[in-house]
């Protein structure tokens, strides 16, 4: 699905992809249609967005299929129903892989960073499944711990394994990624959620084996408002997540050193990342879910491109 560039965020209603109002809704279904339905209402309505798709193929019209999209001049020849397919619209294997690692256990705002992937992947594979793709899901930690292959029959599962995600044990990239490249033997989109607790080189080793098996790799890094401006003021101890370590902080003494220091290691992902073709978004935990569909769907369109 091909987006032209919006200049503002208001097209979209974000009453429907705020992380607050969404954690009141308890069935990801649900969350997942509404964030879904709502977003698509607010792209059409935008002056500011536009749909540019090309056409890919017909397909035999079915129940349930938008009727605007029939082509009545195939109709008059063939006495048959068939809609237009779109690019963007042609069946592709779409794979959300979930970092469940203990670090995504944290938030200071309405939701940690694991519920708002939780959300962002719910609402992703029911996109998909509309688009008729094959959807599944990989969730890890140290190692893969559960895993729903892509088919066109598993949102459900899909779903009921994303609400039941708890985190897990200490995490690391590598291990993990490199099986599941290895058992993955169509090649497909898939979009890494995580919040790379780990050295640059050392993820982008992990996550170039999946770009190497030749998929399409979107990788959204969730940073809780905290992590990205350390906005702490009172002396404490912090608690590391993953290695359990407790640190003494003085902030007024760390807080600029901090934000040059995750600076860095944003900009560094960025570098390594777009230097291997990966498309890499760095994402507010805090911030309504508009940025990150967007960009999903800008990236879609340019892997389409490509293809």
């Amino acid at each position: 699905m091909a987006v032209r560039e919006r200049s503002s965020v208001h097209g979209a209603n974000t009453q429907f992809l705020d992380p607050a109002v969404l954690s009141r809704i308890g069935n990801l279904e649900l969350l997942a249609r509404t964030v879904v339905d709502g977003f698509l209402q607010g792209l059409h309505r935008s002056p500011h967005l536009g749909m540019s798709l090309d056409f890919a193929e017909h397909r035999e019209y079915m129940p349930g299929d938008d009727i605007r999209r029939i082509d009545w001049r195939l109709f008059a020849r063939t006495d048959r129903f068939y809609v237009k397919l779109f690019e963007a619209e042609t069946a592709a294997n779409f794979m959300v892989v979930l970092d469940v690692s203990k670090s995504m256990s944290f938030g200071t705002h309405s939701v940690n960073k694991l519920d708002y992937a939780r959300y962002l992947g719910a609402a992703l594979s029911y996109f998909s499944q509309k688009q008729r793709d094959r959807v599944g899901l990989a969730t890890f930690d140290h190692e893969i711990v559960d895993f729903v292959p892509p088919s066109t029959r598993h949102l459900q599962l899909v779903l009921h394994t994303l609400a039941r995600a708890e985190p897990g044990r200490p995490g690391t990239l590598r291990d993990p990624l490199m099986r599941l490249g290895d058992n993955l033997h169509h090649r497909g989109i898939i979009l890494l959620l995580s919040d790379f607790y780990d050295e640059p080189d050392k993820v982008i080793d992990a996550v170039r084996h999946l770009r190497a098996r030749g998929h399409d790799v979107i990788v959204f890094h969730l940073l809780d408002p905290a992590e990205l401006e350390f906005t702490y003021d009172a002396a404490a101890s912090f608690r590391d997540l993953e290695s359990g370590t407790m640190i003494p902080v003085v902030p007024d003494e760390l807080a600029e050193e901090y934000r040059a220091l995750i600076g860095r290691h944003t900009d560094e992902l960025g570098r390594l990342f777009t230097g291997s073709r990966i498309d890499y978004t760095v994402l507010d935990t805090s911030k309504p879910l508009d940025h990150a569909l967007f960009r999903y769907l800008s990236s879609r369109e340019a892997m389409a491109r490509v293809r």
